[in-house]
């Protein structure tokens, strides 16, 4: 074999070596791909439970506008609200391991 083709030969496997390292390696490499694709799947399932929560307060939103029961309910289950002709009574759960002698 004549000097020029080994040379063309020694070129071709070196671009050849080349390219696998970018492939395998390199920046944009099949291992680099498949974290983005990780990633990605990360973040759209955020995302749909971020739009899941986001129907559930527009609907609770809606609500709230419409229905004055609701929001009655709210302001008593979150604030304690009473009204002047009710009694507040509130229990009082005895403490764990403290027993009746």
């Amino acid at each position: 074999m004549s000097w020029p083709i080994r040379l063309v030969i020694a070129l071709l496997a070196v671009l050849f070596l080349m390219l696998q390292y970018r492939l395998w390696v390199g920046e944009g490499s099949l291992a680099e791909v498949r974290a983005l694709e990780h990633q990605l799947a990360d973040q759209q399932a955020r995302i749909e439970a971020l739009r899941a929560r986001n129907a559930a307060l527009r609907a609770e939103v809606e609500s709230l506008r419409k229905d004055a029961d609701a929001i009655e309910a709210r302001a008593r289950r979150e604030l304690g609200l009473i009204r002047e002709d009710e009694t507040y009574f509130q229990l009082i759960e005895p403490e764990a391991g403290a027993g009746h002698e």
